[in-house]
């Protein structure tokens, strides 16, 4: 018998490349857990590793141009010999395996959104030179398997997202998601328990629960709706102090998870709730399954039994058929609602979705013209609630020390750091001069905000 392992290429560091959203980057740092547990060491720089595998997103166009310019560069480095092996995964991976296979000779394997478990084996198939497509259905639960594969987390500052669930059940007419990650399936509550006390264990201090609705975690696994209960038994791990809510559709907030919000100490008084609209007009024509007023009232009950939760959302801008009256409808809703935080996209033609084929779609100067318009009207707002907050003393999860231009430790002693309000990447951060007392990523303290710019807070140690 040939001697397999003597015939395999030689590839010993791996660079991974996480495009996209923080579902993605879980599926990214469960890849990386499982090639580092097999001898592979992780290397930050593209042109300095073995093998290089890019975790890519198609969500909007923007997301899909990013994730081609990076697989043509990875694909450059490969002609020059820089690197050995090239892996494409994630979402595009999923939408356009053959297109990528067919196309780019240098790409040595394809992995499927729902095939992350198979990571180190397709890794074994292209050392031995072969050219493997991993792609399971989308309807398959693996999560049996991924349960006791290792996680290499890469987040700094004390977080770690969990995603509670894969898939999502919604038809929004201008989602390709669940074309891309399939139907809901939520992740069993033991699982995640034993994750998040895996997470604390590592540093973790803060879970951030992703998927792609929160809301309805539990429904298909267990009948009803969960996340309620799954707050509660989360609260129970040791070492955790905070934990954040993201994408909860308003018509599937409910009294009850408003309740646990409410009661649950651990749980911040943060809500992130893509809306998408307010003209009942486009909501209808989105696939939504609310109207403006359905909306009104979620928000203003969530503000009644929690008067200090802070609220993120998101909009779309120049979705096909918004007449200049929806526009303004949407215009009066944000200056009406005063989100705490909030993000507006253009609307995006995803082949493949209902939406894409619709009539009376919009100029893309006309799209940016609305978006922008949004975002003005969600900046004063913004800069307002921010300044309203000078003088309160808030808990801050420390993410490092402030650095200047040239990567030194700024002047004086301030470090970057987040409160409750603040999710990572999306939202702002308070400064926060210590003096004298040196701090670690990590570290939870109470600070006096006692100035504020633009999106950020300024503070000092207590």
């Amino acid at each position: 018998m040939p001697d397999m392992a003597a015939s395999m290429e030689d590839i010993k560091s791996i660079n991974l490349v996480s495009l996209g959203c923080d579902k993605n980057l879980c599926d990214s740092e469960r890849m990386l857990g499982q090639l580092i547990s097999e001898g592979y060491v992780y290397e930050p720089e593209m042109d300095k590793a073995d093998a290089v595998i890019i975790n890519t997103c198609c969500f909007i166009g923007d997301a899909k141009e990013e994730s081609i310019g990076v697989i043509l560069e990875a694909c450059e480095l490969k002609k020059e010999g820089l690197i050995k092996k090239l892996i494409i995964t994630g979402c595009m991976a999923q939408r356009y395996a053959s297109d990528i296979t067919d196309e780019l000779s240098e790409v040595d394997a394809v992995v499927g959104t729902n095939s992350i478990q198979d990571i180190v084996a397709v890794m074994d198939e292209t050392r031995r030179g072969e050219r493997p497509v991993s792609m399971r259905p989308l309807s398959e639960i693996h999560f049996g398997e991924l349960q006791h594969m290792p996680r290499f987390v890469t987040g700094m500052g004390g977080y770690a997202y969990l995603k509670i669930a894969e898939g999502c059940n919604k038809r929004c007419s201008y989602c390709i998601i669940p074309y891309l990650r399939g139907p809901q399936r939520s992740v069993p509550m033991e699982y995640l328990v034993e994750e998040a006390g895996r997470l604390a264990a590592d540093g973790a201090r803060e879970l951030i629960l992703v998927a792609q609705e929160t809301s309805v975690y539990g429904t298909d696994l267990y009948g009803q709706k969960m996340l309620p209960e799954l707050l509660r038994r989360l609260s129970e791990v040791e070492g955790i102090s905070w934990i954040r809510i993201l994408y909860c559709y308003p018509e599937e907030v409910t009294d009850e998870l408003i309740e646990a919000i409410a009661t649950l100490p651990k749980v911040c008084h943060y809500l992130d709730i893509p809306i998408q609209h307010a003209s009942d007009h486009m909501l209808r024509r989105m696939h939504r399954a609310t109207t403006r007023a359905e909306i009104t009232e979620r928000i203003q009950s969530i503000r009644k039994r929690i008067p200090d939760i802070v609220l993120r959302t998101t909009m779309i801008s120049g979705f096909p058929g918004e007449t200049d009256g929806d526009h303004q409808i949407l215009c009066e809703f944000v200056r009406e609602m005063e989100f705490d935080r909030l993000g507006d996209f253009t609307y995006s033609r995803e082949e493949g979705t209902e939406a894409a084929a619709f009539s009376h779609q919009i100029a893309k100067k006309t799209k940016e013209a609305r978006r922008d318009e949004i975002m003005l009207i969600q900046q004063d707002c913004a800069f307002r609630k921010a300044a309203s907050h000078i003088g309160r003393e808030l808990e801050v999860l420390i993410s490092g020390r402030l650095m200047d231009e040239t990567g030194e430790s700024a002047d004086g002693n301030v470090y970057v750091g987040r409160t409750y309000m603040d999710a990572p990447d999306v939202d702002g951060y308070i400064y926060v001069h210590t003096g004298d007392r040196e701090l670690m990523t990590g570290d939870m303290v109470m600070a006096r905000v006692t100035g504020a710019h633009d999106y950020d807070l300024i503070g000092e140690l207590i």
